[in-house]
């Protein structure tokens, strides 16, 4: 069966999704909506928000995009002054409504909703213990396993229970806890995922991203810390860690692909790091050329900060359609590269005869970069010179982000000379791990690299399998 185009569009590592939480602030779930909305690029396959006013929850969840899922009178259903949103990025397991968060729950202490962005790698275990206890599921979500967690622990307060849960977890992840009167945010003890506090007024906002708080008018306070339980409820905030303070090994492809550049993390800006990254490569592999073009959009600031280094012209030489929606009817299957060149377009009066420098994020499959490739030259040019702002992707990630299988990595199965080959390049680099970390200004010590490295901060032997989640894994394994 021929493969669809639309899934050759997007040849990149994806983050699984994005939350966001607000307490005590009128219109609540209209503040959730926005900043679900400007988190849109960490998920699109579902969304949801679920309200509180204090005795009562109130959900919305539908699969789609934002804008698709909620609309005016979705938002005027939502009551109450506190909420918590969740959009999720499609897997190639099983997709549907059950799977969408956040998750709502009456159990013997009151209502409680959750949502959360990563991976917990030991749920299959948990979720076996649980079921043998008596546990039913409703979803192949990890997120439930927490749920009854929860359900099942002796503590007296929200945040003695969920504390208690949290600390059986492994893996990467960013949870939000609302209940009538409380919202719990937590990451897991590495700060894996990222997660940030604001303020709006005198309320307070919780966030996967900083930009979201830039679109409602809060304020930036601080990252929640890895390992750190933060309860808000009518008496302010109240700060719990969870686990020792000093084992924080951040994702550092937040930097390279899935934050919004405009957004601030750790203290370091997204898009001078990219930026930063492209000025590491042109010290570090630079090369004869007309001029420098990125492939768009994750692409322009490291090209930019690439043609700044070295001194050539920055120029859009690849035009990029930001209407591609979900599905299409392909005119004749004989055009050549049709999905990618539905995406992107070569400028060939800018290309034509001339040496170019191509930036991009990252390679996976390599699939992508060796259509980008020959649409350039196709175009004209003269040499095409692939420069990449990212080191080697050999192995995947288990905590949260959706990647093939390391043996489908290009990476893992040729070395630098071998892909240049593959894809067709007059000449390939990447930018160096030192470099990279020069880039972000912070060290090597504080993030996550696995998916360059193979050093894991979580043991890959607790997962039940190469899968991100549940998810994938009951997809793939069932009859």
């Amino acid at each position: 069966m021929q493969q669809d185009p639309m899934t050759q569009l997007d040849d990149h590592f994806h983050d699984e999704c994005g939350v966001f939480g607000v307490f005590d602030q009128s219109e609540a779930a209209n503040l959730t909506y926005l900043g679900l909305y400007a988190q849109q690029h960490r998920g699109q396959e579902s969304a949801g928000i679920v309200a509180t006013d204090g005795e009562h929850f109130h959900s919305h969840r539908d699969m789609g995009l934002v804008g698709d899922v909620f609309t005016p009178e979705d938002i005027a259903r939502l009551k109450g002054r506190s909420s918590i949103g969740h959009v999720r990025y499609s897997t190639s397991g099983e997709s549907g409504l059950r799977n969408c968060q956040p998750f709502s729950y009456q159990y013997a202490h009151g209502g409680i909703a959750m949502c959360h962005n990563g991976n917990i790698v030991n749920a299959g275990a948990l979720r076996r213990e649980l079921e043998e206890a008596g546990s039913i599921f409703q979803s192949t979500s990890d997120t439930e396993v927490l749920i009854h967690l929860v359900a099942r622990s002796q503590g007296v307060t929200t945040g003695e229970r969920v504390g208690e849960a949290v600390m059986r977890l492994e893996g990467g992840f960013s949870l939000l806890v609302l209940t009538e009167t409380k919202l719990l945010a937590i990451r897991d003890r590495h700060g894996l995922r990222p997660l940030s506090l604001g303020k709006l007024g005198n309320s307070w906002v919780v966030s996967s991203e900083t930009c979201a708080f830039d679109l409602i008018g809060a304020e930036l306070v601080r990252d929640v810390a890895p390992g750190e339980m933060v309860v808000i409820d009518g008496d302010g905030l109240h700060s719990y860690q969870l686990f020792a303070p000093d084992q924080s090994r951040f994702c550092v492809f937040e930097y390279i692909y899935f934050a919004r550049p405009d957004s601030t993390i750790a203290g370091t800006n997204v898009y001078q790091a990219r930026y930063n990254i492209g000025v590491e490569l042109a010290k570090e592999s630079p090369v004869e050329a007309d001029f420098v073009m990125p492939v768009p959009d994750s692409g322009v600031p490291p090209a930019m900060g690439y043609a700044a280094a070295i001194g050539y012209p920055f120029e859009l030489g690849m035009i990029r359609n930001h209407y591609v929606g979900r599905t299409f009817i392909e005119p004749r299957q004989s055009i050549r590269n049709f999905g990618v060149k539905l995406k992107l377009n070569a400028n060939r009066a800018l290309i034509e005869g001339k040496r170019v420098v191509l930036v991009d994020d990252s390679i996976v499959r390599g699939t992508t970069s060796r259509k980008i490739v020959e649409m350039v030259r196709a175009a004209g040019a003269a040499e095409v010179h692939l420069r990449i702002s990212s080191p080697p992707t050999t192995n995947s990630c288990y905590y949260g982000i959706d990647t093939p299988e390391s043996s489908e990595l290009m990476a893992n199965q040729m070395n630098v000379e071998e892909m240049r080959c593959a894809i067709g390049a007059d000449s390939l680099a990447f930018v160096s791990l030192d470099g990279l970390y020069r880039a972000v200004g912070r060290p090597r010590c504080l993030h996550c690299d696995a998916c360059f490295s193979g050093d894991y901060p979580v043991p890959v032997e607790i997962a039940p399998s190469p899968q991100l989640s549940l998810l994938r894994y009951f997809s793939r394994h069932s009859k």
